[in-house]
């Protein structure tokens, strides 16, 4: 009786981890195209579940940055903002009077693009900083930012806001954020696969190392906390064109940032279903506790925070394979062996990921 190599992981009569995992996300994910297309599915519910894409879309757009590259960003939701603001403000221009305002298309898109250049030029000043400073200057980023909106109102509206034409089709922004968030979550596993991911990971483990390998760090952590600005920023425009209305409150939220941090940790940091698992998990968690602990759903939070932190800090990505348990394996693992669960190792075991 034939038996497999071993290191495959391969059992007799199961099938291998990576493909039994590929085939569960195809079969969510035909789930989540059908869902609109079912009877009864009201507006409420495809909002609900656009809300969950959207939270989503943000924890792996940081996973980017905090989990590959080991840059814990506390100010990235900035670039949602960014990208409400500037795709509300095309939206509602007015000259003398009349509403001359931009179609909501190419509104979304240049807004994405204004969050990724500001991305671009933020990032390769603050992308030099390491460890806590970098953290602090991205959260005064934030804190200036929303500021400056809120200040500038000939073009803002100031603490009042902007308000957008409406558009009810719901079920549209609920397939457009699908197909986001499915592209970005097949383009975090392809890039986990290539060179430029191991670099990353390099970077993460041993930033001088590698810099003394010939990788020009500064150039690829701004390349990708560009992408991951102007990524953030897309799904910050569409919330806004579908949200109708926008102010520094609702737009530029702290909270927004600490639910992609805990979704990331929750689910897996580094990891390519981790953020996807651990956002949705808390999203429907933060519903829970705001339907039953009104007054307590904050402090819920934070003891959900602790108790992640302390006895889950591989993420529940993690709890599957348990061969390293270190904290410090939480930005290095390596993961499951082929598909979602598959990474690059830095250095000059690149090649194994490729």
């Amino acid at each position: 009786m034939s038996r497999a190599a071993p290191g495959t992981g391969a059992v007799a009569g199961r099938w291998p981890a990576g493909r039994a995992v590929g085939v569960g996300a195809l079969i969510v994910l035909v789930v989540l195209a059908v869902l609109p297309l079912l009877g009864g599915t009201s507006n409420a519910t495809l909002l609900t579940l656009t809300l969950m894409l959207t939270s989503i879309g943000v924890a792996i757009n940081w996973n980017l940055t905090g989990g590959f590259t080991g840059y814990v960003d506390f100010g990235h939701a900035v670039w949602f903002g960014i990208g409400a603001y500037a795709t509300a403000i095309l939206i509602s221009l007015q000259s003398n009077g009349p509403q001359v305002g931009w179609p909501p298309v190419p509104a979304i898109l240049v807004g994405a693009l204004v969050a990724g250049f500001l991305a671009a030029i933020i990032g390769r000043a603050t992308m030099r900083l390491k460890g806590p400073y970098f953290s602090i200057a991205m959260l005064g980023t934030f804190v200036a930012v929303r500021e400056i909106v809120r200040v500038w109102s000939p073009l803002t509206g100031g603490g009042v806001g902007l308000t957008l034409p409406p558009y009810l089709n719901r079920a549209l922004f609920y397939y457009v954020e699908l197909a986001l968030v499915t592209v970005l979550v097949v383009g975090t596993w392809w890039l986990r696969r290539t060179r430029f991911g191991a670099a990353l990971v390099a970077i993460r483990e041993d930033e001088v190392g590698a810099e003394t390998r010939g990788i020009d760090t500064t150039r690829l952590k701004t390349a990708v906390f560009s992408f991951a600005g102007l990524s953030t920023g897309l799904f910050g425009a569409l919330w806004a064109y579908q949200n109708t209305f926008v102010d520094p409150d609702i737009a530029f939220v702290e909270v927004r940032t600490i639910d992609a941090v805990m979704g990331t940790m929750l689910g897996g940091l580094g990891t390519v279903a981790g953020p996807v698992l651990g956002a949705a998990a808390l999203y429907w968690v933060r519903e829970l506790l705001w339907t039953h602990l009104l007054d307590a759903h904050l402090l819920a939070q934070g003891v959900l925070l602790i108790v992640i932190v302390l006895f889950v800090p591989r993420g529940l990505v993690g709890l599957v394979d348990r061969r390293g348990t270190s904290l410090f394996e939480l930005w290095g693992w390596k993961g499951w062996s082929r598909g979602l669960r598959q990474g690059p190792v830095a250095g000059g075991e690149a090649e194994a990921a490729s």
